[in-house]
């Protein structure tokens, strides 16, 4: 997604801090150093060529239908913390994030306009970033079919509140398939935009934020732990408008504040587990398929649940490339999974392979359909044990219903 630095982390960070549709040229397993292109390539094969799921449709790109029993409604936010600096951009006013929050709602009308997937400067900005211009219309992302309406009058009850963090580059919409899935099964989920760290992410006043984070960490040399520490902040912020004395949302108190969850791609994913230790109203976290930045702290989440969901590959099995995962294994003190999906890339534990398969883009072997059920159904398990304290057999070890998903290091 960025300019990767060549070192011999660029196997790490590539699956951490980029996402790839395809990369071009990928290095053998077990390469200890190798030249990182300037761009994350993606690979652009012909219609219907080997390597795709599909040819290009000419119809609609529709996510798949949420699984729970509630309809799904959605609110848009801008959010703006005066009092710091945001770090990519220190002459900005405060750090800005862009919030979009899925919530169980009362069923309604066919006739109610649909949430818009992303805006169309957004995906222009994606698809430019990817280096796929031509291949996906930027204004056919953007209408991509949702399932969850604007404003709609909320389900009556109290949920817990689950936040979930995009990968490095990419925009929250690129995990709605599993926001909108979370909603519908009764939870409030907040999707959060961090400033600066997206091609291109849309905010009040006609500005299309860039990425700026992008130059910093390949060019300037900053640390990717700066990313995870201001997601930490981020979202305790976010936590504090929406379970305040004064919330920003006109629904808040359908949030129970008791309940709390957060769950990230990528870096998103690593941001998790930072945000749990700085922030004990987090009661529980998933990483999917980022490299950890951040050690732990001596008490390690005191006893909240954590889960790694990732690539079965070279990369995120034990003794894989990314060694952070065998280093935070051990000081995960709670209730704790390190699952991985085969057939699964990294891409996976979010929206691309809908998105790759629709217009006939290079995609993992695992259809995307199985893809994302898989993950809408481990993350919601996940939440339901945790945060809703109902036990779940999925999470207890392997399942002929799921043959897919691999257990490591079962207690």
């Amino acid at each position: 997604m960025f300019p990767l630095t060549r070192t011999a982390t660029a196997v790490v960070l590539a699956c951490t801090l980029a996402l790839p549709l395809a990369v071009a040229g990928p290095a053998s397993a077990g390469t200890a150093e190798r030249a990182a292109p300037d761009r994350v390539a993606v690979a652009v094969a012909p219609a219907g060529s080997a390597g795709t799921d599909r040819a290009p449709s000419t119809a609609e790109l529709r996510l798949p239908r949420p699984t729970g029993k509630y309809a799904v409604g959605s609110s848009v936010h801008h959010l703006v913390d005066r009092s710091r600096k945001d770090p990519w951009e220190p002459a900005a006013d405060g750090r800005e994030l862009m919030v979009t929050l899925h919530y169980p709602a009362k069923r309604y009308g066919g006739g109610t306009a649909r949430t818009p997937y992303a805006t169309s400067a957004e995906t222009t900005a994606l698809i430019r970033g990817l280096g796929i211009e031509g291949a996906v219309p930027p204004e056919r992302l953007a209408a991509t079919g949702t399932h969850s309406r604007p404003g709609a009058k909320p389900a009556r009850g109290r949920y817990p509140l689950v936040v979930l963090s995009p990968g490095f580059s990419v925009s929250r919409y690129t995990q709605t398939s599993l926001a909108e899935d979370l909603a519908s099964r009764g939870y409030v989920v907040a999707s959060v935009d961090h400033a600066y760290e997206s091609f291109g992410i849309s905010v009040p006043g006609g500005r299309t934020l860039p990425c700026t984070a992008c130059k910093a960490l390949d060019v300037d040399g900053v640390p990717p732990s700066v990313v995870t520490s201001t997601r930490a902040k981020d979202v305790s912020y976010l936590v504090d408008r929406l379970t305040g004395r004064h919330p920003v949302w006109k629904y808040a108190g359908m949030i129970d504040r008791e309940r709390i969850g957060m769950a990230g791609h990528s870096i998103g994913g690593a941001s998790a587990a930072t945000t749990m230790a700085g922030d004990r109203r987090v009661l529980a976290g998933i990483n999917m398929d980022g490299a950890f930045w951040e050690d732990l702290p001596p008490g390690g989440l005191n006893g909240r649940a954590f889960m790694m969901l990732g690539t079965d590959d070279e990369v995120h099995r034990p003794g894989g490339i990314d060694t952070t995962w065998d280093r935070m294994w051990p000081t995960l003190d709670g209730w704790k999974r390190w699952l991985t999906v085969e057939g699964s890339d990294h891409g996976s534990f979010s929206d691309f392979p809908l998105i790759q398969g629709h217009f006939g883009l290079p995609a993992p072997p695992l259809p995307a359909e199985r893809t994302a059920a898989l993950v809408r159904s481990y993350v919601a398990a996940f939440f339901d044990q945790h945060l809703k304290e109902r036990q779940q057999p999925l999470l207890t070890g392997p399942s002929a219903a799921t043959p897919e998903v691999d257990f490591h290091h079962l207690p």
